[in-house]
């Protein structure tokens, strides 16, 4: 089996960890009372140069891979399976999976010693709660069920905007940036990945807005999504630390006086959650969606709290999707298929 990557982890990403972008060069010079409250350090190690950054599609691909062998290795050979459950209105059962990866599994990743080193990742590691589902639906545009393309479409298109749209309790999907220009640019010079096309990679702030009594929680995330092979497409998200940039929104707190709404304005919580997101067609014609995920809300909830509400929740989010894409089902066939390309 596989060792545990470094990239896709609960540790979320230094700035500096980051291929290059102009953004990248506006840091706040001093913290904030919100990010202090929120335990970060912006500027403590300052800006490097964009030399020194990881190459943008090396870091792309090592993330998907990383991912990929995450999915198809690890979570099959390690996770402890569940029970199947109901997701209304999809026609599908839901798998639940699970692992607890411990601290110390956590240390003997080679942080620094890999493809793409983590050299500005110090600090402690925390264990890893993971949680997993594993869904296989018919391969038609029909009730309860979606296609490859509605699944490519709502899951990878636009994920993090489709994402606020089809989870009642995420109130924003602030896109910090991302590196569509620089994707482009790299592919138009040569760069290319062999087992992935349809490249992006963002910066997202997802908003959630919880119960009365606790506060909101915001998650900094990189969303990185491609296309594998003919028949696959895959999403990864990345927690990352932006508390010092100052094209962020909530991370830095500059949404206590800019948000345009009451809600936005509210001082949150800065949580982190890391996840991977796999569909592919099957040789029988139908679509095998899995979801992996880990993450810590922070705040005062526990996580022994935390671990009771996740596999729900996870469960639960199959069925908003598949009930969205009902709603969405005429704006799909705007778009182009999900073209297959020969090998």
């Amino acid at each position: 089996m596989a060792p545990l990557g470094n990239l896709v982890r609960l540790h979320p990403l230094h700035i500096n960890e980051l291929p290059a972008h102009p953004a990248l060069d506006s840091l706040i010079s001093t913290p904030s009372e919100h990010t202090k409250s929120a335990g970060s350090s912006p500027s403590q190690a300052g800006k490097v140069d964009s030399s020194e950054r990881p190459n943008l599609i090396s870091f792309m691909e090592e993330v998907l891979d990383q991912a990929t062998i995450f999915v198809d290795d690890t979570l099959p050979a390690t996770f402890k399976e569940g029970g199947l459950k109901t997701s209304a209105p999809a026609t599908a059962k839901v798998r639940l999976l699970s692992r607890n990866i411990s601290m110390a599994e956590i240390q003997t990743i080679p942080w620094i010693n890999s493809s793409i080193p983590r050299n500005w990742s110090n600090g402690r590691k925390p264990a890893e709660a993971w949680f997993a589902r594993r869904s296989r639906h018919a391969n038609h545009s029909d009730e309860g069920t979606c296609d490859l393309d509605e699944f490519d479409f709502g899951l990878r298109h636009d994920h993090s905007k489709h994402e606020q749209e089809y989870t009642p309790d995420v109130f924003d999907s602030y896109r910090v940036l991302d590196w569509s220009e620089q994707i482009g640019s790299a592919i138009a010079n040569g760069s290319a990945i062999d087992n992935y096309r349809d490249l992006s990679m963002s910066i997202h702030e997802m908003c959630h807005k919880l119960p009365a009594m606790l506060s909101n929680r915001v998650f900094s995330v990189l969303v990185v999504t491609a296309k594998r092979g003919k028949h696959s497409f895959v999403v990864v998200q990345i927690p990352v630390d932006i508390s010092g940039l100052t094209v962020a929104m909530y991370s830095n707190g500059r949404n206590l006086h800019e948000g345009d709404s009451a809600v936005k304005r509210k001082k949150p919580v800065l949580g982190v959650y890391t996840s991977i997101e796999r569909c592919q067609m099957l040789p029988d014609q139908n679509i095998e969606w899995v979801m992996a995920t880990a993450s810590d809300a922070k705040g005062w909830l526990p996580m022994w709290a935390q671990k009771m509400g996740v596999p729900s929740a996870v469960v639960k989010d199959v069925g908003l999707f598949i009930g969205w894409v009902k709603t969405k089902r005429p704006f799909f066939r705007k778009d182009p298929p999900f073209i297959v390309h020969p090998s």
